[in-house]
C-alpha cells in the first residue's frame, strides 16, 4: 500500500511539473514579445538581438515539456481526465514555442526597421502586443485554474487583434500609395502586425485546448458564442 502511494504521490508531481513548465514557458514568450516589439518601438537593435539569441532557452523548454508528456504517455499510460490533460499540453506546448518564433521574427524586423528613419510613433503595434500577451496570459490562467469563461474572452478578444491588424494595413497602405519611398518600410511593419495577429491565434489554439481539457469537447472550429460547459 505505501509503494502505491509513493507512486501514485510521484505520479501527481509529473503532472504538476508538466502544468508548472507550461507556465514558466507562458512566461517566457510573454517576455519575448515585450521586448521585441519594445527594441522595435525604442529602437532598441541590442535587445532585438537579446530575444532571438532568448528564443533557444524557450526551444529547450518546449522539447523538456514534450518529452515529459511522452514519458507519461509511454510509462504510466493515463486514462480520462489524466489523459486529456496531457494531450492538451503537448498541443499547448507546441502553440507557446510557435509564439516564441513569432516574437523572434518580430525582433528581426525590428533590426531592419531600426536601420531605416522612422516613418511615424507607432501606435497600433504596441497595443496589439498589449493584447496579445493578455491574451496568453488569461489563456494560461485558464489552464491553471480549469476556467473555460476565461479561455472564452479569449477567443473573443482575438477580434479586436484582427481589427487592428486591418487598420495596420490599412494606413500602411496609404502611405505606400502616397510615397513609393516608405514601400520596403510599410511592408516590414506590416509582417510585424501579422506576426502579432498570429500570436493571438495561438493564444486562442490554448484557450480552445483549455475547454477540451475541462469539457471534453473541442471548440477549435465552433462560433465563439456556441461554447458551452
Amino acid at each position: 500500500m505505501a509503494e502505491k502511494r509513493h507512486t501514485s504521490t510521484h505520479y501527481d508531481k509529473e503532472l504538476r511539473d508538466i502544468r508548472e513548465g507550461l507556465l514558466y514557458l507562458g512566461a517566457l514568450v510573454e517576455k519575448a514579445i515585450d521586448q521585441a516589439v519594445r527594441s522595435l518601438v525604442e529602437r532598441d537593435t541590442e535587445l532585438a538581438r537579446k530575444v532571438i539569441c532568448d528564443d533557444a532557452i524557450i526551444d529547450q523548454r518546449d522539447v523538456e515539456i514534450e518529452e515529459k508528456c511522452i514519458r507519461i504517455l509511454a510509462l504510466r499510460q493515463p486514462t480520462a481526465r489524466d489523459l486529456r490533460f496531457i494531450t492538451t499540453a503537448i498541443k499547448i506546448n507546441g502553440h507557446l514555442e510557435r509564439i516564441g518564433d513569432m516574437a523572434a521574427k518580430i525582433a528581426e524586423k525590428a533590426i531592419i526597421l531600426n536601420e531605416e528613419p522612422p516613418m511615424k510613433p507607432y501606435i497600433d503595434i504596441p497595443r496589439m502586443a498589449e493584447i496579445a500577451r493578455g491574451m496568453i496570459k488569461e489563456s494560461l490562467d485558464a489552464l491553471g485554474n480549469k476556467d473555460t469563461d476565461l479561455a472564452q474572452k479569449v477567443r473573443m478578444d482575438d477580434e479586436i487583434i484582427d481589427n487592428l491588424n486591418e487598420q495596420v494595413f490599412r494606413e500602411l497602405l496609404t502611405f505606400m500609395l502616397e510615397d513609393t519611398r516608405k514601400i520596403h518600410r510599410s511592408l516590414i511593419i506590416m509582417q510585424v502586425s501579422k506576426s502579432l495577429e498570429r500570436i493571438s491565434d495561438h493564444a486562442v489554439g490554448i484557450a480552445d485546448m483549455v475547454v477540451y481539457m475541462v469539457t471534453g469537447k473541442m471548440v477549435r472550429h465552433a462560433p465563439v458564442c456556441r461554447i458551452q460547459e
